[in-house]
């Protein structure tokens, strides 16, 4: 959406794409994976520029394997996305934790097992004070984090990963951290490989129920800027977090390229690494694009390029707030195919992203999980949420769900 409303766009095609996606660009049949198929097809269609949406072609290496194609055919596509080697703090969170120590980066004290390690597990989560934090170590489509209140509980939670039976490979190893309590935020970097700045910061609610109650999900809705990431928060951001970040990669030989999203906790105002992501994650991405005042081509053809510090980022000084819209089941057993009826207009400042949909003759299905995220524009957070839920209550499908408490903590926060 953002990059089709940029007047140096030329064509865009989405991969695969959806309902959505097919109204600002083409939707073509290729799997983002398959690096190869990828970039005959950039070649085929003279693209100039390729912008990975999420963390799975990153860690395929499709950047390296497009630019370095590229290069040897003579021709000039860039890539907005990092290397196979920097995805790998998305990739495997052990990883990313050992680079985390490398540079002294702040974050939950941690140890990795596999299947044949239990006891030694047993020993380690002996030192920790419940709840327990176990994460499976590969991608696992955001949903390879477990809380657990007990020590029997994480046992059994940790046998039924490592062994394969609940996250298949992604699980085989199981980084144990302890608990940080605190209240969670995302902060988001934009990088050439040269020079970084900040993008934004938001607040993503991952629980599918009110309360943040019931199974973790991809995220059902988020609110950007955060109220309490002040000036000395963020600082504290930039001198411990990000900046360590950025030049550690550069000092181990890996610049970074592209957006990096770094999940924190805020423990008594003291900010605390919980993951790294590759690529802007949902539904932080529908909070904080519709703020973004820069041309969004303009700004990822600065990444791709090397030309950062020439871009003026520019952000709208409003909230953002986004409640995800998803079908009935999720993040269980799901429906497809419920027909969806959209309202005829939307108000200014007002986006509807599609996540979970298709084209079906002349109507729109739902095709997933996560169907529509809304997302409005207000002068605070409750303005904002008063407009979301409006125009999430006049879109209709068989099933649909949303959580009704997004903000609503952050509102607490601000007025206390």
């Amino acid at each position: 959406m953002k990059m089709a409303e940029s007047n140096r766009l030329g064509q865009l095609y989405i991969a695969p794409g959806n309902a959505g996606t097919a109204s600002f660009g083409t939707n073509v049949n290729l799997n983002p994976t398959d690096v190869v198929a990828v970039y005959d097809f950039c070649k085929s269609n003279d693209i100039s520029l390729v912008v990975p949406g999420n963390e799975d072609p990153l860690v395929a290496g499709i950047a390296d394997y497009i630019e370095q194609s590229a290069e040897k055919d003579g021709l000039v596509i860039h890539v907005a996305g990092p290397s196979q080697w920097c995805a790998q703090l998305e990739g495997s969170k052990d990883f990313s934790k050992a680079f985390m120590g490398r540079h002294q980066i702040p974050t939950a004290r941690y140890q990795s097992f596999q299947l044949s390690q239990l006891d030694e597990a047993a020993d380690f989560l002996r030192t920790l004070e419940p709840p327990y934090v176990l994460k499976a170590d590969g991608l696992a489509a955001g949903k390879g984090v477990i809380i657990t209140p007990s020590f029997d509980e994480a046992m059994a939670t940790l046998q039924s990963m490592t062994d394969g039976s609940r996250f298949g490979k992604a699980g085989e190893v199981v980084v144990i951290e302890e608990f940080l309590k605190g209240i969670e935020l995302s902060v988001f970097g934009i990088s050439d490989g040269k020079d970084w700045k900040l993008l934004a910061s938001a607040k993503d609610y991952k629980r599918i129920f009110d309360n943040d109650e019931g199974p973790n999900t991809g995220g059902m809705g988020a609110i950007s800027p955060v109220p309490f990431a002040d000036e000395v928060f963020m600082q504290k951001v930039v001198d411990r977090i990000m900046k360590p970040t950025y030049e550690g990669l550069v000092s181990e030989g890996h610049p970074y390229k592209g957006f990096l999203f770094v999940g924190l906790m805020n423990v008594n105002g003291e900010p605390f690494v919980i993951e790294y992501n590759v690529r802007m994650g949902d539904p932080e991405t529908e909070a904080i694009f519709p703020r973004l005042q820069t041309p969004m081509l303009d700004m990822l053809q600065a990444i791709a390029t090397g030309q950062l510090m020439d871009c003026d980022v520019q952000l709208d000084s409003k909230t953002a707030a986004t409640i995800f819209l998803v079908s009935g089941g999720y993040p269980g057993d799901i429906e497809k195919g419920k027909e969806i009826t959209f309202p005829t207009t939307l108000g200014h400042d007002q986006w509807l992203f599609h996540a979970g949909t298709k084209q079906d003759g002349d109507r729109v299905v739902t095709n997933g999980g996560r169907v529509i995220a809304v997302t409005s524009l207000g002068e605070d957070i409750p303005l904002a949420l008063e407009r979301s839920t409006t125009l999430a209550s006049n879109i209709h499908f068989e099933g649909k769900f949303n959580r009704t408490d997004i903000g609503l903590d952050l509102m607490k926060i601000s007025h206390s």
